[in-house]
Protein backbone atom coordinates (compact mmCIF):
# COMPACT_ATOMS: atom_id res chain seq x y z
CA UNK A 1 0.00 0.00 0.00
CA UNK A 2 1.47 3.26 -0.67
CA UNK A 3 2.65 5.54 2.23
CA UNK A 4 -0.12 8.28 2.77
CA UNK A 5 0.35 11.72 1.55
CA UNK A 6 1.65 14.73 3.57
CA UNK A 7 -1.74 16.44 5.15
CA UNK A 8 -1.41 19.92 3.96
CA UNK A 9 -5.09 21.06 3.43
CA UNK A 10 -7.80 20.15 5.64
CA UNK A 11 -10.62 22.21 3.38
CA UNK A 12 -13.72 20.46 2.89
CA UNK A 13 -15.97 22.39 0.73
CA UNK A 14 -18.52 20.45 -0.74
CA UNK A 15 -17.17 17.32 -0.05
CA UNK A 16 -19.01 14.04 0.63
CA UNK A 17 -18.16 13.26 4.41
CA UNK A 18 -19.38 10.56 6.88
CA UNK A 19 -19.45 11.73 10.40
CA UNK A 20 -18.16 8.99 12.92
CA UNK A 21 -17.74 8.68 16.60
CA UNK A 22 -16.70 6.36 19.80
CA UNK A 23 -19.24 6.91 22.67
CA UNK A 24 -17.46 6.00 25.69
CA UNK A 25 -19.72 6.12 29.42
CA UNK A 26 -18.28 9.32 30.09
CA UNK A 27 -19.06 11.19 26.47
CA UNK A 28 -21.26 14.08 26.40
CA UNK A 29 -23.33 14.65 23.58
CA UNK A 30 -27.23 14.67 22.70
CA UNK A 31 -28.69 11.06 22.96
CA UNK A 32 -31.70 12.34 20.67
CA UNK A 33 -29.16 13.28 18.00
CA UNK A 34 -25.59 12.24 18.73
CA UNK A 35 -24.21 13.77 15.86
CA UNK A 36 -26.74 16.87 15.24
CA UNK A 37 -24.05 19.38 16.56
CA UNK A 38 -21.57 17.84 14.32
CA UNK A 39 -23.47 17.27 11.39
CA UNK A 40 -24.54 21.14 11.27
CA UNK A 41 -20.73 22.32 12.22
CA UNK A 42 -19.71 19.66 9.11
CA UNK A 43 -22.36 21.64 7.06
CA UNK A 44 -21.50 25.14 7.93
CA UNK A 45 -17.56 24.18 6.81
CA UNK A 46 -18.95 23.55 3.37
CA UNK A 47 -19.41 19.92 3.43
CA UNK A 48 -22.55 17.59 2.38
CA UNK A 49 -22.87 14.66 5.51
CA UNK A 50 -24.09 11.61 4.11
CA UNK A 51 -23.39 9.06 6.13
CA UNK A 52 -22.95 8.22 10.31
CA UNK A 53 -21.39 5.91 11.96
CA UNK A 54 -21.06 5.06 16.14
CA UNK A 55 -19.46 2.79 18.32
CA UNK A 56 -19.52 1.85 22.23
CA UNK A 57 -16.83 1.38 24.03
CA UNK A 58 -15.70 1.37 27.70
CA UNK A 59 -12.36 2.96 26.51
CA UNK A 60 -10.83 4.29 22.58
CA UNK A 61 -8.48 1.72 21.19
CA UNK A 62 -4.95 3.36 21.38
CA UNK A 63 -3.51 3.55 17.80
CA UNK A 64 -7.40 3.71 15.69
CA UNK A 65 -9.33 5.34 18.41
CA UNK A 66 -12.01 2.99 16.82
CA UNK A 67 -12.15 -0.89 16.40
CA UNK A 68 -10.68 -2.37 13.80
CA UNK A 69 -13.64 -4.04 12.90
CA UNK A 70 -15.45 -0.79 12.88
CA UNK A 71 -12.45 0.87 11.18
CA UNK A 72 -13.27 -1.48 8.12
CA UNK A 73 -17.52 -1.26 8.45
CA UNK A 74 -16.54 2.73 8.04
CA UNK A 75 -14.15 1.55 4.80
CA UNK A 76 -16.94 -0.09 3.33
CA UNK A 77 -19.36 3.10 4.53
CA UNK A 78 -17.59 5.19 2.41
CA UNK A 79 -17.17 3.45 -0.41
CA UNK A 80 -20.82 2.57 -1.15
CA UNK A 81 -21.95 6.44 0.01
CA UNK A 82 -18.95 7.62 -2.25
CA UNK A 83 -17.47 9.87 0.64
CA UNK A 84 -14.17 11.23 0.22
CA UNK A 85 -14.00 12.43 4.25
CA UNK A 86 -14.46 11.36 7.72
CA UNK A 87 -14.86 13.60 10.47
CA UNK A 88 -14.68 12.01 14.35
CA UNK A 89 -16.71 13.79 17.07
CA UNK A 90 -13.58 13.72 19.47
CA UNK A 91 -9.85 15.55 19.53
CA UNK A 92 -7.27 12.74 17.74
CA UNK A 93 -3.55 12.62 18.12
CA UNK A 94 -1.93 12.76 15.05
CA UNK A 95 -0.91 9.00 14.80
CA UNK A 96 -4.47 8.18 15.48
CA UNK A 97 -5.70 9.93 12.26
CA UNK A 98 -2.79 8.60 10.23
CA UNK A 99 -3.85 4.96 11.11
CA UNK A 100 -7.35 5.78 10.37
CA UNK A 101 -6.25 7.39 7.16
CA UNK A 102 -4.38 4.35 6.25
CA UNK A 103 -7.02 2.11 6.87
CA UNK A 104 -9.99 3.79 5.36
CA UNK A 105 -8.32 5.32 2.27
CA UNK A 106 -10.18 8.41 2.69
CA UNK A 107 -9.24 12.20 4.63
CA UNK A 108 -9.81 12.34 8.24
CA UNK A 109 -10.06 15.31 10.65
CA UNK A 110 -11.16 15.72 14.31
CA UNK A 111 -13.41 18.08 15.47
CA UNK A 112 -10.72 20.64 16.65
CA UNK A 113 -9.95 20.69 13.27
CA UNK A 114 -13.58 21.28 11.56
CA UNK A 115 -14.15 23.68 14.56
CA UNK A 116 -11.02 25.87 13.26
CA UNK A 117 -11.52 25.65 9.86
CA UNK A 118 -15.13 27.39 10.34
CA UNK A 119 -13.36 29.80 12.36
CA UNK A 120 -11.21 30.50 9.64
CA UNK A 121 -13.54 31.05 7.54
CA UNK A 122 -15.78 33.29 9.38
CA UNK A 123 -13.04 35.42 10.90
CA UNK A 124 -13.12 39.36 9.19
CA UNK A 125 -11.21 41.38 11.48
CA UNK A 126 -7.38 41.90 11.95
CA UNK A 127 -8.03 40.80 15.07
CA UNK A 128 -10.45 37.50 14.64
CA UNK A 129 -7.80 36.43 11.88
CA UNK A 130 -4.90 36.87 13.93
CA UNK A 131 -6.95 34.67 16.70
CA UNK A 132 -7.26 31.83 14.31
CA UNK A 133 -3.76 32.03 12.85
CA UNK A 134 -2.50 31.57 16.26
CA UNK A 135 -5.11 28.65 16.94
CA UNK A 136 -4.28 26.95 13.62
CA UNK A 137 -0.58 27.43 14.80
CA UNK A 138 -1.21 25.56 18.01
CA UNK A 139 -2.82 22.38 17.24
CA UNK A 140 -0.58 21.80 14.07
CA UNK A 141 2.92 22.60 15.95
CA UNK A 142 2.91 19.10 17.96
CA UNK A 143 1.47 17.31 14.95
CA UNK A 144 4.31 18.07 11.94
CA UNK A 145 6.13 14.70 12.69
CA UNK A 146 2.59 13.29 11.36
CA UNK A 147 2.25 15.85 8.58
CA UNK A 148 5.76 14.42 7.45
CA UNK A 149 5.03 10.94 8.01
CA UNK A 150 7.36 10.15 4.80
CA UNK A 151 10.24 10.59 6.43
CA UNK A 152 9.77 6.96 7.49
CA UNK A 153 11.07 5.92 3.98
CA UNK A 154 14.00 8.83 4.15
CA UNK A 155 15.22 7.47 7.43
CA UNK A 156 14.51 3.80 7.18
CA UNK A 157 12.06 1.60 8.08
CA UNK A 158 14.17 -0.12 10.79
CA UNK A 159 14.30 3.05 12.10
CA UNK A 160 17.90 2.94 12.28
CA UNK A 161 19.04 6.69 11.79
CA UNK A 162 22.36 8.55 13.47
CA UNK A 163 24.90 10.34 10.55
CA UNK A 164 24.31 10.15 7.47
CA UNK A 165 20.75 9.12 7.29
CA UNK A 166 18.85 12.67 7.58
CA UNK A 167 17.37 13.17 4.60
CA UNK A 168 15.97 16.60 3.16
CA UNK A 169 12.64 15.20 4.77
CA UNK A 170 13.86 15.57 7.92
CA UNK A 171 15.96 18.67 8.00
CA UNK A 172 12.56 20.40 6.48
CA UNK A 173 10.78 19.14 9.75
CA UNK A 174 13.24 20.55 11.22
CA UNK A 175 12.99 24.02 9.41
CA UNK A 176 9.37 24.02 9.78
CA UNK A 177 9.50 23.33 13.55
CA UNK A 178 11.33 26.62 13.86
CA UNK A 179 9.49 29.00 11.21
CA UNK A 180 6.22 27.27 13.12
CA UNK A 181 7.60 28.31 16.56
CA UNK A 182 8.98 31.68 15.35
CA UNK A 183 5.60 32.47 14.01
CA UNK A 184 3.80 31.37 17.00
CA UNK A 185 6.04 33.59 19.21
CA UNK A 186 5.06 36.55 16.57
CA UNK A 187 1.47 36.25 16.77
CA UNK A 188 1.46 35.43 20.93
CA UNK A 189 3.27 38.73 21.27
CA UNK A 190 0.76 40.65 18.77
CA UNK A 191 -2.13 39.11 20.65
CA UNK A 192 -1.03 40.00 23.81
CA UNK A 193 -0.67 43.60 23.25
CA UNK A 194 -4.33 43.48 21.80
CA UNK A 195 -5.46 41.66 24.99
CA UNK A 196 -3.08 44.18 27.04
CA UNK A 197 -5.12 46.39 25.21
CA UNK A 198 -8.24 45.27 25.98
CA UNK A 199 -7.76 44.80 29.81
CA UNK A 200 -7.34 48.74 29.30
CA UNK A 201 -10.25 49.82 27.60
CA UNK A 202 -12.66 47.51 29.49
CA UNK A 203 -11.34 48.50 32.93
CA UNK A 204 -11.63 52.36 31.59
CA UNK A 205 -15.06 51.56 30.33
CA UNK A 206 -16.01 50.49 33.53
CA UNK A 207 -14.74 54.05 35.03
CA UNK A 208 -17.41 55.41 33.57
CA UNK A 209 -20.15 52.75 32.48
CA UNK A 210 -22.09 49.66 34.20
CA UNK A 211 -20.83 46.95 31.46
CA UNK A 212 -22.86 44.02 30.48
CA UNK A 213 -21.94 40.98 28.47
CA UNK A 214 -23.82 38.28 26.32
CA UNK A 215 -22.43 35.29 26.77
CA UNK A 216 -23.80 31.37 25.45
CA UNK A 217 -23.88 28.30 23.18
CA UNK A 218 -23.13 29.50 19.39
CA UNK A 219 -26.53 29.90 17.52
CA UNK A 220 -28.04 30.72 21.01
CA UNK A 221 -29.09 34.28 19.83
CA UNK A 222 -27.44 36.61 21.42
CA UNK A 223 -26.32 38.75 18.16
CA UNK A 224 -30.43 39.41 17.46
CA UNK A 225 -30.73 39.75 21.07
CA UNK A 226 -28.00 42.30 20.97
CA UNK A 227 -29.36 43.97 17.74
CA UNK A 228 -33.01 44.09 19.43
CA UNK A 229 -31.04 45.87 22.77
CA UNK A 230 -29.32 48.80 20.88
CA UNK A 231 -28.48 50.10 17.43
CA UNK A 232 -25.29 47.64 17.38
CA UNK A 233 -25.90 46.32 14.18
CA UNK A 234 -24.33 42.79 14.96
CA UNK A 235 -24.27 40.22 12.48
CA UNK A 236 -27.03 37.73 13.26
CA UNK A 237 -27.34 34.40 11.72
CA UNK A 238 -28.89 30.83 12.17
CA UNK A 239 -25.86 29.53 12.17
CA UNK A 240 -22.63 28.62 14.49
CA UNK A 241 -19.87 31.08 15.05
CA UNK A 242 -21.76 33.60 13.18
CA UNK A 243 -19.91 36.70 15.56
CA UNK A 244 -16.42 36.07 16.14
CA UNK A 245 -15.58 39.26 17.45
CA UNK A 246 -16.82 41.45 20.70
CA UNK A 247 -19.08 44.67 19.52
CA UNK A 248 -19.96 47.10 22.41
CA UNK A 249 -22.78 49.66 22.21
CA UNK A 250 -24.52 51.67 24.57
CA UNK A 251 -28.26 50.17 25.78
CA UNK A 252 -30.69 52.60 27.04
CA UNK A 253 -32.56 51.54 29.96
CA UNK A 254 -35.01 53.91 30.58
CA UNK A 255 -35.19 56.06 33.54
CA UNK A 256 -32.01 57.96 32.97
CA UNK A 257 -29.76 54.77 33.28
CA UNK A 258 -27.46 53.21 30.04
CA UNK A 259 -25.17 50.76 30.12
CA UNK A 260 -22.75 49.44 27.87
CA UNK A 261 -23.73 45.91 26.03
CA UNK A 262 -21.39 43.81 24.96
CA UNK A 263 -21.38 40.71 22.44
CA UNK A 264 -19.41 37.76 22.62
CA UNK A 265 -18.31 35.10 20.59
CA UNK A 266 -20.20 31.67 21.09
CA UNK A 267 -19.13 28.71 22.95
CA UNK A 268 -19.63 25.07 21.87
CA UNK A 269 -18.84 21.73 23.29
CA UNK A 270 -15.58 20.15 23.54
CA UNK A 271 -14.12 23.61 22.30
CA UNK A 272 -10.50 23.29 21.50
CA UNK A 273 -8.20 24.65 24.13
CA UNK A 274 -6.50 26.58 21.39
CA UNK A 275 -9.06 28.57 20.18
CA UNK A 276 -10.08 29.58 23.85
CA UNK A 277 -6.60 30.80 24.46
CA UNK A 278 -6.28 32.69 21.23
CA UNK A 279 -9.47 33.90 21.68
CA UNK A 280 -9.14 35.36 25.15
CA UNK A 281 -8.65 39.08 24.00
CA UNK A 282 -12.85 38.63 22.51
CA UNK A 283 -13.86 36.90 25.71
CA UNK A 284 -12.00 39.90 27.93
CA UNK A 285 -15.44 41.38 27.53
CA UNK A 286 -16.85 39.17 29.64
CA UNK A 287 -14.63 38.24 31.99
CA UNK A 288 -14.65 42.22 33.79
CA UNK A 289 -18.21 42.76 33.05
CA UNK A 290 -20.34 43.94 35.78
CA UNK A 291 -23.25 41.51 35.07
CA UNK A 292 -22.99 38.58 32.48
CA UNK A 293 -26.35 37.83 30.63
CA UNK A 294 -26.14 34.16 29.82
CA UNK A 295 -28.51 33.30 26.39
CA UNK A 296 -29.94 30.15 26.13
CA UNK A 297 -32.23 28.51 23.59
CA UNK A 298 -34.22 26.40 25.32
CA UNK A 299 -36.07 25.14 22.35
CA UNK A 300 -32.95 23.08 21.22
CA UNK A 301 -33.23 19.53 22.68
CA UNK A 302 -29.81 20.11 24.30
CA UNK A 303 -30.41 22.78 26.30
CA UNK A 304 -29.50 20.65 29.44
CA UNK A 305 -26.34 19.49 27.60
CA UNK A 306 -25.77 23.60 26.11
CA UNK A 307 -26.38 24.89 29.35
CA UNK A 308 -23.69 22.48 31.36
CA UNK A 309 -21.11 24.07 28.82
CA UNK A 310 -21.27 27.37 29.12
CA UNK A 311 -21.27 27.06 32.70
CA UNK A 312 -18.06 24.99 32.65
CA UNK A 313 -17.01 26.76 30.20
CA UNK A 314 -16.93 30.23 32.00
CA UNK A 315 -15.45 28.22 35.10
CA UNK A 316 -12.59 27.71 33.40
CA UNK A 317 -12.14 31.22 31.99
CA UNK A 318 -12.77 32.97 35.14
CA UNK A 319 -10.38 30.33 36.84
CA UNK A 320 -7.81 31.32 34.75
CA UNK A 321 -8.65 35.48 34.71
CA UNK A 322 -8.50 35.51 38.63
CA UNK A 323 -4.83 33.37 38.98
CA UNK A 324 -3.58 36.22 36.36
CA UNK A 325 -5.02 39.01 37.93
CA UNK A 326 -3.76 37.60 41.65
CA UNK A 327 -0.35 37.63 39.64
CA UNK A 328 -0.55 40.85 39.00
CA UNK A 329 -1.70 42.12 42.30
CA UNK A 330 -5.28 43.12 41.14
CA UNK A 331 -8.57 41.85 43.04
CA UNK A 332 -11.15 40.89 40.77
CA UNK A 333 -14.36 38.35 41.22
CA UNK A 334 -16.81 36.55 38.82
CA UNK A 335 -19.76 39.13 37.74
CA UNK A 336 -22.87 38.11 38.43
CA UNK A 337 -25.31 36.27 35.86
CA UNK A 338 -28.70 36.25 34.55
CA UNK A 339 -30.14 33.36 32.67
CA UNK A 340 -31.81 34.23 29.98
CA UNK A 341 -34.52 31.64 28.40
CA UNK A 342 -33.97 32.74 24.68
CA UNK A 343 -36.88 31.46 22.07
CA UNK A 344 -39.41 30.67 24.11
CA UNK A 345 -42.07 31.14 20.97
CA UNK A 346 -40.53 27.96 19.21
CA UNK A 347 -41.92 25.65 22.03
CA UNK A 348 -45.10 23.99 21.66
CA UNK A 349 -46.31 24.67 25.78
CA UNK A 350 -44.87 26.30 28.39
CA UNK A 351 -43.37 23.24 30.32
CA UNK A 352 -40.12 23.66 29.38
CA UNK A 353 -39.96 27.11 30.63
CA UNK A 354 -41.55 26.28 34.00
CA UNK A 355 -39.15 23.77 34.56
CA UNK A 356 -36.14 25.84 34.21
CA UNK A 357 -37.43 28.61 36.15
CA UNK A 358 -38.11 25.71 38.87
CA UNK A 359 -34.34 25.00 39.06
CA UNK A 360 -33.33 28.69 38.12
CA UNK A 361 -36.00 31.03 39.90
CA UNK A 362 -34.48 34.01 38.77
CA UNK A 363 -34.42 33.21 35.11
CA UNK A 364 -36.04 35.56 32.70
CA UNK A 365 -38.03 33.91 29.80
CA UNK A 366 -38.21 36.36 26.13
CA UNK A 367 -38.11 36.13 23.03
CA UNK A 368 -34.90 37.83 21.99
CA UNK A 369 -35.93 38.85 18.41
CA UNK A 370 -38.99 40.87 19.46
CA UNK A 371 -38.40 43.99 21.53
CA UNK A 372 -42.22 44.15 22.28
CA UNK A 373 -42.23 40.73 24.50
CA UNK A 374 -42.36 41.39 27.89
CA UNK A 375 -39.95 39.46 28.71
CA UNK A 376 -37.30 42.71 27.53
CA UNK A 377 -38.52 44.69 30.00
CA UNK A 378 -38.67 42.49 32.73
CA UNK A 379 -34.72 42.00 31.33
CA UNK A 380 -34.65 46.15 31.49
CA UNK A 381 -35.97 45.85 34.91
CA UNK A 382 -33.38 43.55 36.50
CA UNK A 383 -30.11 45.57 34.63
CA UNK A 384 -31.59 48.64 35.88
CA UNK A 385 -31.26 47.42 39.75
CA UNK A 386 -28.29 45.58 38.96
CA UNK A 387 -27.31 49.14 38.16
CA UNK A 388 -28.58 50.75 41.01
CA UNK A 389 -27.56 48.42 43.70
CA UNK A 390 -29.35 48.23 46.93
CA UNK A 391 -31.34 52.00 46.98
CA UNK A 392 -30.40 54.52 50.18
CA UNK A 393 -31.48 57.35 51.18
CA UNK A 394 -28.37 59.43 51.54
CA UNK A 395 -27.52 63.20 51.47
CA UNK A 396 -24.32 64.12 49.27
CA UNK A 397 -22.72 67.06 49.32
CA UNK A 398 -21.03 67.73 45.72
CA UNK A 399 -18.80 71.05 45.07
CA UNK A 400 -20.68 73.39 42.51
CA UNK A 401 -18.15 73.41 40.41
CA UNK A 402 -18.64 69.68 39.70
CA UNK A 403 -21.36 70.04 37.77
CA UNK A 404 -21.21 67.23 35.88
CA UNK A 405 -21.12 64.97 39.17
CA UNK A 406 -24.77 66.76 40.20
CA UNK A 407 -26.23 66.71 36.52
CA UNK A 408 -25.81 62.75 37.03
CA UNK A 409 -26.77 62.79 40.21
CA UNK A 410 -29.96 64.17 39.16
CA UNK A 411 -30.56 62.10 36.27
CA UNK A 412 -29.93 58.73 38.16
CA UNK A 413 -31.35 59.44 41.40
CA UNK A 414 -34.50 60.01 43.25
CA UNK A 415 -33.65 63.77 44.54
CA UNK A 416 -35.93 64.59 47.01
CA UNK A 417 -34.18 67.88 48.24
CA UNK A 418 -31.92 70.44 47.79
CA UNK A 419 -29.67 72.67 49.74
CA UNK A 420 -27.48 75.17 48.36
CA UNK A 421 -23.85 76.32 50.21
CA UNK A 422 -22.45 80.03 49.99
CA UNK A 423 -20.00 79.24 52.04
CA UNK A 424 -17.88 76.37 50.33
CA UNK A 425 -19.94 76.69 47.06
CA UNK A 426 -21.86 73.72 47.19
CA UNK A 427 -24.51 71.34 47.03
CA UNK A 428 -26.55 68.90 49.56
CA UNK A 429 -29.22 66.65 47.94
CA UNK A 430 -31.04 64.69 49.68
CA UNK A 431 -31.32 61.55 46.79
CA UNK A 432 -32.74 58.03 47.38
CA UNK A 433 -30.00 56.46 45.29
CA UNK A 434 -28.13 52.98 44.84
CA UNK A 435 -25.39 52.50 46.60
CA UNK A 436 -23.32 50.45 43.13
CA UNK A 437 -23.85 54.59 41.77
CA UNK A 438 -22.71 56.17 44.48
CA UNK A 439 -19.30 53.70 44.03
CA UNK A 440 -19.03 54.54 40.58
CA UNK A 441 -19.37 58.10 40.94
CA UNK A 442 -16.47 57.60 43.24
CA UNK A 443 -14.23 55.40 41.72
CA UNK A 444 -15.08 57.90 38.58
CA UNK A 445 -13.42 60.74 40.70
CA UNK A 446 -16.19 62.59 41.98
CA UNK A 447 -16.22 64.63 44.96
CA UNK A 448 -18.92 63.51 47.34
CA UNK A 449 -19.60 64.08 50.74
CA UNK A 450 -22.10 61.78 52.26
CA UNK A 451 -23.73 63.11 55.09
CA UNK A 452 -24.98 60.96 57.55
CA UNK A 453 -29.11 60.49 57.47
CA UNK A 454 -30.45 63.29 59.67
CA UNK A 455 -27.56 65.28 59.36
CA UNK A 456 -27.38 68.75 57.56
CA UNK A 457 -24.97 70.97 56.76
CA UNK A 458 -26.03 74.91 57.61
CA UNK A 459 -27.18 76.12 54.39
CA UNK A 460 -28.80 79.09 53.01
CA UNK A 461 -32.32 79.44 52.16
CA UNK A 462 -32.15 79.26 48.25
CA UNK A 463 -33.54 76.42 47.35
Amino acid sequence: MPAPKERTEIRIQSERVVVAAVRLPDSTYDRLDPFGELRSLAEQAGAVVVGELTQSLDRPVAGTYMGKGKLEELRGLCEALDARTIIFDHELSPKQIANIEEATGRKVLDRSELILDIFASRATTHEAKLQVELAQLEYTYPRLRAMWDHLERIVGRAGIGGIGTRGPGEQQLEIDRRLAQRKRLDLQSRLAEIQARKRREVRERKVDFFTVGLVGYTNAGKSTLFNALTAGGAYADDRPFATLISRTRQWDLGGGLSVMLSDTVGFVRDLPTNLIASFRATLEEATHADLLLVVLDVADQAAQLQHATVTQTLGDIFAEVEARERREGAEWSPPQTVLLLNKIDRLKDNREVLAWQSTHPEAIALVGRDPTHPGHEALRERVRAAVRGPIEDLRLTVPLADARTIHTIENRAEVLDRAYHDADASVTLHVRIGRRQLDQLRSAGARIRVEDDGVRPPSTARR
